[in-house]
């Protein structure tokens, strides 16, 4: 333990040193990692604001388990499982279970909270750049950091297009990132390759080092909600466009995040309500589980589950909550990577069950990073839920190790 504490200690004051350093760069850096492009319209979908709410209490009949275990995930040969293996156990139950959120960034204290929590990482907003340079927005990430024993994944939403949280400023690009369909329709797969590349080293700039993207849903009509996001292609050419952008984060330092398992389709927006998809398994395996299957096999590290209520797969439970919707992901798609919820705070969720159960059902479907707003309810719902046996305490060391693995392929660890 000496010695862990010795290399926290370390750590510490190399993000100390790195957000020094950060803070004096100057703008000139900036103008190479953000050449002129031609000015695209973003128009940012809504995102939930924090308002505290009261924890439900955890009743044993209120959530589901996994019918079966999933079959075991294959991992990557790795020098460093032993360390890890090392940093698990050293753990107490508050830091596993915390290293499983990926919160909202709060507006307040968000370094304190980050190791009061012990919070796996944080998930940054647009009001998080807006007013800032990239010099004080990457000094401020750099400091909660500095604040974590095990360090922070730092992601964000920048998909190009619609959904820009940080090239919409001027001050961090000179025009926001394009959509992919227009970077398609502009020079096919090569163009979505070195828009990838230089998103990374935008991104990896500011010390963010995971971005939710790929979009890999298959939308072909301009009315459906998430059209304006997807390729806007078929399920092939959807496929190899996630394979694509997978490929090119590869080795980035930058997080990759196949979104929205098992595939949005046509459904209304689950940022506003409970959406039903009601289409054919057999829709799905035709469809939208081709983008899903190539990104896996291109080696994509996170796959986010969305809060459409699938009918074919479970009726009763959203997709993020399902244990059976987890199951066709790991069994039957073979992901052995990182699955997030998407956003607990979306009505989607929230008009379906309280926050502290709805984060006990999160892990008990087969979720190892939860996406939410409510962390300071929701954490202690989890510990608790473990410590009365709801929650398994492998399936909690299980979902850390596979964290910790990934922040170690970050080069976090």
């Amino acid at each position: 333990m000496a010695g862990r504490k010795r290399q926290r200690q370390g750590k510490k004051k190399t993000w100390a040193l790195a957000a020094a350093v950060l803070a004096l760069c100057g703008a000139a850096a900036w103008a190479v990692l953000a050449p002129r492009a031609a000015h695209v319209s973003n128009s940012e979908a809504s995102s939930a604001q924090a308002n505290s709410a009261q924890a439900g209490s955890v009743q044993a009949g209120s959530v589901q388990t996994a019918p079966s275990e999933p079959a075991p995930a294959q991992q990557a040969p790795n020098d460093g499982i032993d360390e890890l293996q090392q940093l698990l156990a050293g753990m107490t139950l508050e830091e596993k279970v915390g290293q499983m959120f990926l919160a909202r960034c709060p507006r307040r204290d968000a370094a304190q909270k980050a190791a009061e929590y012990h919070l796996g990482g944080y998930l940054l907003f647009s009001e998080d750049f807006e007013g800032r340079t990239p010099q004080t927005a990457a000094a401020e990430i750099a400091s909660y950091q500095a604040a974590a024993t095990v360090p922070l994944f730092i992601g964000v939403d920048e998909e190009g297009g619609a959904i820009n949280r940080i090239s919409r400023f001027s001050a961090f690009r000179a025009a926001p990132f394009p959509s992919p369909q227009q970077l398609y329709q502009a020079d096919g797969l090569a163009a979505v390759r070195r828009d990838t590349l230089e998103k990374c080293a935008f991104l990896r700039g500011l010390g963010i080092n995971m971005n939710f993207a790929p979009v890999c849903d298959v939308s072909t009509e301009e009315s459906d909600f998430i059209y304006a996001r997807t390729l806007g292609q078929g399920p092939q050419q959807t496929a190899a466009y996630a394979r694509e952008v997978v490929q090119a984060m590869a080795g980035q330092g930058v997080a990759s995040v196949l979104k929205h398992f098992p595939g949005y389709g046509n459904n209304a927006d689950t940022h506003t309500g409970i959406a039903h998809d009601m289409r054919s398994y057999e829709t799905f395996e035709q469809a939208d589980f081709v983008p899903f299957r190539a990104g896996i096999e291109a080696g994509v590290n996170v796959v986010l589950v969305c809060h459409n209520i699938v009918e074919c797969m479970d009726a009763g439970m959203p997709a993020s909550l399902s244990p059976r919707v987890h199951e066709i992901l790991r069994q039957e798609l073979g992901f052995s990577g990182v699955i997030v919820t998407d956003d607990l705070y979306m009505r989607g969720i929230r008009d379906f069950m309280g926050p502290a159960d709805a984060a006990v059902q999160a892990v008990l479907a087969g979720n190892d990073l939860l996406c939410c707003t409510e962390f300071e309810v929701q954490v202690p719902a989890v510990v608790e839920a473990v410590r009365h046996g709801v929650i398994d305490q492998a399936q909690v060391d299980a979902s850390v190790l596979r964290i910790l693995r990934l922040k170690q392929a970050l080069g976090l660890l």
